[in-house]
């Protein structure tokens, strides 16, 4: 029986929350109690699912990087180290592994956190690179998670979104400047937008149990998106709902905090798209002037649909 990636994180939802957790549970990164203030964070990333077998490997590495410090910047840490678990099939070529290595510590450091271990695994099946990140926050600081949003909040976009797998899902950069600024300025919910605008925007509905209202003629839509809809005759907005890979940063800042951004001149670099309510049903709905409609659920990147 096929497993739904949906059903799987209800599942873990359900779970006692470990007293060891200072989050709460459904967020992509953790912070312990004790006293810490390191951040952790793990991600996969797999040949046939987030790179081709022709991907040049040094860009997969990058990748694998890129991913795992993008659930640093969504709660707004520093980066400090990487560690890596590789398993690959035995004809994969030394070569081609090191080069993925090296692409991973490469992109690592520039950001602050080099490789400093992991472990090894031959295995049949594709390739697949599985980086743990380690981050910290600054003193005093909580870390964020998507729950925290409240009624009457604000819901941020840090870039525009769409048209991803024209190349740019393998060269994006991490949100890293951007989360710490956001955290700064008292955001209370965050995360990135992997698995497409409509469903992580969901998502982050959910987890603080709100709705959120998106509107759709805010929604910064990237170039690649436009270029995308001329090929295959879906719209760009379409493209930008649901294509994934964007890796922007989603925030619910409070409503009285956006005239501290504005004098700042920061809200100039984020967009605007929508806020967040109260209601009875939680979840994301879709607004075109003053008519709003609960999203369907469909589209998006779902592992296991």
């Amino acid at each position: 029986m096929a497993w739904s990636e949906h059903q799987l994180h209800r599942w873990l939802a359900r779970r006692p929350r470990p007293k060891c957790l200072k989050t709460p549970l459904g967020h992509d990164a953790a912070q312990l109690r004790g006293g810490s203030d390191a951040v952790l964070c793990v991600d996969a990333c797999v040949e046939g699912v987030h790179f081709d077998a022709a991907t040049a490997p040094s860009m997969v590495g990058r990748k694998a990087a890129a991913r795992a410090l993008s659930d640093l910047a969504a709660c707004g840490a520093t980066p400090r180290a990487l560690l890596l678990g590789l398993r690959a099939p035995g004809e994969a070529g030394s070569r081609r592994l090191q080069a993925m290595i090296v692409g991973l510590d490469r992109f690592g450091q520039e950001h602050g956190a080099p490789l400093v271990g992991g472990d090894t695994c031959c295995a049949p099946g594709p390739v697949g690179l599985t980086v743990t990140a380690l981050g910290s926050l600054a003193r005093g600081q909580k870390a964020l998670s998507r729950a925290g949003g409240r009624a009457g909040d604000l819901l941020l976009l840090t870039g525009p979104v769409g048209g991803s797998r024209a190349a740019r899902h393998l060269s994006f950069e991490p949100r890293l400047k951007e989360g710490r600024m956001l955290v700064q300025a008292g955001v209370r919910a965050m995360m990135d937008v992997s698995d497409g605008l409509a469903l992580d925007c969901d998502r982050l509905a959910r987890q603080s149990g709100l709705a959120l209202d998106l509107d759709l003629g805010r929604i910064p839509v990237h170039a690649d998106a436009r270029r995308a809809a001329k090929s295959d005759g879906r719209s760009a907005l379409e493209h930008a709902l649901n294509d994934g890979e964007d890796y922007e940063l989603l925030a619910l800042l409070p409503r009285g905090k956006r005239a501290m951004l504005e004098s700042g001149g920061l809200l100039e670099q984020f967009s605007c798209i929508g806020q967040a309510r109260k209601s009875s049903s939680p979840g994301l709905f879709l607004c075109q002037g003053e008519s709003c409609d609960q999203w369907s659920g469909t589209g998006g990147w779902l592992h296991g649909a």
